[in-house]
């Protein structure tokens, strides 16, 4: 049974605060960085399947998933073989490795819009690649941003700043002129799209849209709309499926949906933690990157990652694991909304079973998120504004969550 921390500082919160001292946020990643110590683990140390532990022993049946990278399950045997043999062989060199070209080939055959593909580290940075690309590809400089694109596209004043959080005016360290070409609307507003184009008229390079997780169903009128404004236009349609690929379906929203983009960046889903990003094209858009526009990356093709990948994929051939999230998804997911609602708490999880987002009612008291992640963490489970299931994550794990949870929420 999960219990309670003592009030005596824990070494996962020592760790934490060592973290403070040299590190901004205390964490490289923003959204990792805890804020409900002690509750909350300060570092975490280890993984295994659906599970990872902290520096002092606590088991946390987790959703957080390294906040999605690790869709089959922490120390996933295919994968980690994988890993385990091509380091035997080498982890980077000063040509091409044949992993970058079968990695390349699967993801073409997978991905609608994919006729050539390459590699980056973070997803963030892809985007940031195929903005280039767009821009190169039509002369043109002005870029309409939808959702949460990563830090180095976070450049249009109210950007999203991180999942979730939008700048209150301007994003800092964005000089103006950088500032004014980049124009941010909301996920379904075709309208507000529309008027941007009409602002800036044969103006607009891109067109780069990230699914709102609480309404990604809103995709299925939205999609097919700014598809066919993105070709009256003129302007390159670029879909953010970092979160999306390999989770929502094998080719995220495009394959879901049924709408093809000009171009699509995909990393959490693809390598199980591993550090990968693909951003993927048509041919004609993507050769662009030898006419100029220069897109390039020393470990762009490191094969530790690229083998990790070639392993997510065979799985993903074999194995049904994109049904499994959904349907583990929903009986976790579901399951909660139904503890939330049995005991009168104003939160829900709202959004496609992959990866929902928690939401909570208008009239919610200010402390509620607060109480129920402390809550969660005391009792043995880790999530967050948006989660996620993997594919280790098995009925009794499910139900064991489940459990663990009645019991936080009746804490409250």
């Amino acid at each position: 049974m999960v219990t309670k921390p003592s009030p005596v500082a824990t070494r996962s919160q020592e760790w934490f605060e060592r973290l403070r001292r040299v590190m901004p946020f205390g964490s490289s990643t923003c959204s990792k960085a805890p804020q409900y110590l002690p509750d909350e683990p300060g570092v975490i140390v280890r993984g295994k399947g659906c599970r990872v532990w902290d520096a002092d022993g606590r088991e946390y049946i987790d959703f957080r998933n390294s906040l999605g990278p690790v869709t089959l399950g922490y120390c996933y045997p295919a994968v980690d073989e994988a890993i385990r043999a091509q380091l035997k062989q080498g982890i980077a060199f000063g040509h091409p490795h044949p992993l970058e070209c079968e990695v390349a080939e699967k993801i073409c055959e997978a991905v609608p819009c994919a006729e050539q593909a390459r590699f980056l580290k973070t997803g963030g940075e892809a985007v940031a690649a195929c903005i280039r690309i767009a821009r190169a590809f039509t002369g043109r400089d002005h870029v309409i941003q939808i959702g949460y694109n990563g830090w180095l596209n976070s450049l249009g004043s109210e950007a999203a700043l991180l999942p979730g959080r939008r700048a209150t005016a301007v994003p800092h360290g964005v000089p103006a002129c950088l500032r004014a070409l980049h124009h941010v609307t909301a996920w379904g507003d075709i309208p507000g799209a529309g008027a941007i184009f009409e602002e800036f008229p044969r103006g607009v390079a891109a067109v780069v849209v990230a699914a709102d997780y609480e309404t990604m169903d809103r995709g299925a009128a939205f999609l097919p709309a700014l598809r066919d404004l993105a070709n009256k236009q003129g302007a390159v349609l670029i879909f953010d499926e970092i979160v999306t690929g390999f989770r929502i379906a094998r080719a995220g929203i495009q394959e879901y949906f049924g709408v093809t983009p000009d171009l699509a960046v995909f990393a959490k889903g693809i390598a199980n933690g591993m550090p990968l990003s693909v951003y993927c094209g048509r041919r004609e858009i993507m050769k662009v990157c030898e006419e100029g526009a220069t897109v390039t990356s020393t470990l762009g093709g490191e094969t530790l990652s690229l083998a990790a990948a070639r392993a997510v994929l065979l799985v993903l051939d074999r194995e049904d694991v994109i049904g499994h999230l959904w349907r583990r998804g929903e009986a976790m997911w579901g399951g909660l909304n139904r503890i939330f609602q049995e005991r009168g708490i104003p939160a829900q999880m709202k959004g496609f079973w992959p990866c929902p987002a928690m939401a909570f009612a208008p009239d919610a008291p200010k402390d509620v998120r607060e109480r129920i992640y402390r809550a969660a963490f005391r009792h043995g489970v880790s999530f967050g504004p948006i989660n996620y299931v993997n594919y280790s994550h098995k009925d009794a794990d499910i139900a064991e969550a489940l459990e663990r949870m009645s019991r936080a929420v009746a804490s409250l």
